[in-house]
């Protein structure tokens, strides 16, 4: 099958389509291209995952617009199945690969899921496929790693036996479906026709440009916004460090720093989660290593949010002293709010170091089943609140119920999601990140 054949495959709907890894990209993007008509594939190594979605039913849990019922009906309309066999989509003509690329604790890249998956597809690759990482990978992945794995597994050369490409996600949990349909995605192609052939295929699902680029470009365009992100987070995290120890507040501050036209300032807040920000920057920056380029901003911004999580433990001892044995409420122990994504979450780093201090973390989430239940019951003998994840139901939390259900009433802010005044007024002593203002 030549490019032009599979552009065509794709124009008509014709093209089969399998997707790697069902997790909160990989599932949205086949449900996505199900609902346009194409056959569609998921293939998950955990087959009570694969099990659930073939009944309809989404394992992601958090506020995610229109997801579930669309899996539903996808499922229903036989256009989507989901299996854990290699095997089944030997026949596929378009793959797309959705699977974690984390880095280990020296912050260098592990690729294990995505070596494993390449090499599994390579062993029943259809020939002249597509293959697609849609994974964020570090910048010279493609070149360096995915390419030798399918060619030396599919036994086939690229640009001839199979084609391959990258276009990154760009997500984020509580907003799959509208990030997916409504934000510009970047395709990276071996050859100008091989991402000619992926703008045509992503069209199908994106209301918005899909430009096409070589496969650095596609790697550095993702990772570098990330790391822009990161780096401006720490800014504002630094800002709201610098308000404390002055006696200021960061939030009023932040207000009238916007004011200036162009002084765009993000939001300080208890620490920075998730699959991509914390690290995405590293991927960026073990891309030069051993090259001649001092990587400075990266560290220092990843120094400064994961430090604060360890931050509001200062926070709180400051107005507890000695934590031994003190029962402290955790809200939220999901990264994002109103979402079930608890990877790389700052309440993990906060409740580790609270422990480590002796005293004993009592985590509420709503939306994480482990740690779901009443708020108010979770409160009972309570020393302390520790806000770490702004979910919505946390805005309309009863203060003077909360202060009856705990033993000392002490409210640590860590997103500045409350009126502090209201909280006073319920007779909470209020501590707010970035605000040590009278």
């Amino acid at each position: 099958m030549t490019l032009a054949d599979l552009r065509i495959k794709i124009e008509q709907h014709t093209a089969q389509i399998a997707v790697i890894g069902l997790g909160y990209v990989g599932l949205p993007v086949a449900a996505l291209f199900a609902e346009q008509g194409y056959s569609v594939i998921g293939v998950d190594i955990k087959s009570e995952r694969a099990q659930r979605i073939n009944q309809g039913v989404s394992p992601i849990e958090g506020k995610e617009p229109g997801l579930a019922e669309l899996i539903g009906r996808v499922i229903r309309q036989g256009s989507l199945q989901a299996t854990d066999e290699y095997a089944k989509i030997n026949a596929c003509d378009v793959i797309l690969v959705d699977v974690e690329t984390p880095v280990n604790s020296a912050h260098i890249p592990e690729y294990q899921a995505l070596r494993s998956a390449l090499k599994s597809l390579g062993g029943v690759l259809k020939k002249g496929a597509l293959v697609v990482i849609e994974s964020t990978i570090m910048p010279g992945t493609m070149q360096n790693i995915a390419l030798p794995i399918l060619e030396e597994n599919s036994k086939g050369k690229c640009g001839v036996d199979f084609y391959l490409g990258n276009c990154p996600e760009r997500v984020m949990p509580g907003k799959l479906l509208q990030n997916l349909t409504s934000m510009s995605r970047v395709v990276g192609g071996d050859t100008p026709e091989t991402a000619a052939v992926m703008q045509a295929l992503y069209r199908q699902i994106v209301q918005a440009d899909v430009d096409t680029a070589d496969w650095i470009t596609a790697e550095l365009v993702k990772t570098m916004e990330n790391t822009y992100r990161d780096v401006q987070i720490a800014f504002a995290n630094e800002m709201a460090l610098i308000c404390e120890a002055l006696g200021a507040d960061v939030w009023r501050v932040r207000e009238l720093v916007r004011k200036s036209p162009g002084r765009e300032m993000l939001l300080p807040g208890a620490g920075v989660g998730g699959h991509c920000i914390p690290k995405d920057p590293w991927l960026l920056a073990s891309s030069v290593k051993g090259l001649d380029v001092k990587v400075r901003l990266i560290p220092a911004a990843r120094e400064i949010n994961s430090g604060m999580p360890g931050h509001m433990l200062s926070l709180l001892k400051g107005r507890l002293n000695d934590l031994q044995g003190k029962r402290i409420l955790i809200l939220g122990y999901a990264y994002l709010e109103d979402s079930d994504d608890t990877r790389d979450a700052p309440s993990q780093y906060f409740l580790r170091a609270l422990e480590a201090e002796g005293a004993i973390g009592v985590v509420h989430d709503p939306f994480v089943a482990e740690y779901a239940g009443d708020v108010y019951s979770k409160a009972q003998g309570c020393h302390a609140a520790v806000l770490m994840t702004a979910h919505s139901e946390y805005r309309t939390i009863d203060f003077h119920q909360l202060k009856q259900a705990m033993q000392h009433a002490l409210i640590i802010d860590g997103r500045n999601l409350w009126d502090k005044h209201a909280a006073n007024s319920a007779g909470f002593d209020v501590v707010r990140l970035g605000d040590f203002s009278l």
